[in-house]
């Protein structure tokens, strides 16, 4: 074909008609025009509320496949979950079973040994449940308040646990309702028994972050981290193997001749809804003897007839 015979003339398209230019913004201020109507008095909200309608089967019959896959994992996910976790707890029922064994011959045998040795009973720890009800107003303390009093025979100086451990000490008691006294707060203070070597201590309230402390402790003591310290039962008032804390941090200072000890609480006092009450220890205990009299017993009377010694207190010369 000769060159000669080619149309070089533009398209129709471009020969006819406006500009590109103007048709680019005429398309470009309708579109603007359209979404602000649309944003503001939602023209096309019907349009598309039909759209998404007829659509709606199609979505569905088009998700059925993804979501049969997904389902089919999950259920194997879930399946593969639940039978380990089976197996988890049939072995921790199994060591609760063995554990539960030697705890009822070791009873037995605890028995037997006090009846043998004719030691009293031990103590029995009567408790309560109770429901906290609201925290105190003073915002440098850490005291909460309980629906027990003494309507409900609380005594002052009731330990209060939950299932984590210690949380506090009824402090003051009133007709229907009692406060009690965090071991976070800074007049807080309980006797610890260091469960791995046997020391006693206490541990203090008042610490920063919600910790507690173990004051007057020497630099060279044996504390490590990790160590679990209990209450031990020497002051008459919390029973003995309820959990306190953990040993979080122990500095040993050179300059000092204490160590700074930090614990962390057992049992979180945030969030705790429902706590016990528990009796006293030292109600139990047998009455202390009394103290001697200070002054010493009058001596004897003398026989008939005999004169008082020279020197005594009273004698006559």
């Amino acid at each position: 074909m000769a060159l000669g015979t080619l149309d070089r003339t533009p398209p129709p398209f471009f020969r006819q008609g406006p500009s590109a230019l103007t048709k680019l913004c005429f398309c470009s201020a309708l579109a603007v025009f359209l979404m602000a109507a649309d944003a503001r008095f939602r023209l096309t909200q019907p349009i598309r509320a039909t759209a998404a309608t007829m659509l709606y089967p199609l979505q569905r019959a088009l998700l059925v496949p993804v979501e049969a896959v997904a389902g089919g994992r999950t259920w194997f996910e879930g399946l593969a979950s639940a039978t380990a976790g089976e197996d988890a707890a049939r072995q921790a029922l199994a060591r609760q079973s063995e554990r539960a064994m030697r705890v009822d011959l070791l009873q037995q045998e605890n028995a037997r040994l006090r009846s043998l040795l004719e030691l009293r009973p031990g103590l029995s720890v009567r408790s309560q449940a109770a429901e906290l009800l609201y925290e105190a107003a003073d915002p440098y303390s850490r005291k909460v308040i309980v629906d027990r009093g003494v309507a409900h025979n609380v005594a002052l100086g009731a330990p209060v646990i939950n299932e984590a451990g210690v949380l506090g000490q009824v402090t003051r008691v009133y007709l229907q309702s009692s406060e009690v006294t965090l071991l976070t707060d800074r007049d807080a203070a309980i006797p610890v028994l260091n469960t791995r070597s046997g020391a006693r201590s206490a541990a203090f309230g008042g610490a920063a972050n919600g910790l507690l402390e173990m004051r007057f402790m020497a630099g060279n003591a044996d504390v490590q981290v990790g160590d679990l310290l209990t209450t031990s039962g020497v002051d008459g008032v919390y029973p003995p193997g309820l959990a306190v804390a953990a040993v979080q941090t122990v500095d040993r200072k050179v300059d000092s001749g204490f160590a700074r000890i930090a614990l962390r609480p057992a049992a979180s006092p945030d969030g705790v809804r429902h706590v016990l009450i528990l009796e006293p220890t030292g109600v139990q205990l047998p009455p202390r003897p009394e103290a001697a009299a200070s002054e010493p017993a009058p001596a004897k009377g003398s026989k008939k007839g005999a004169k008082p010694a020279a020197g005594r207190p009273g004698a006559q010369p």
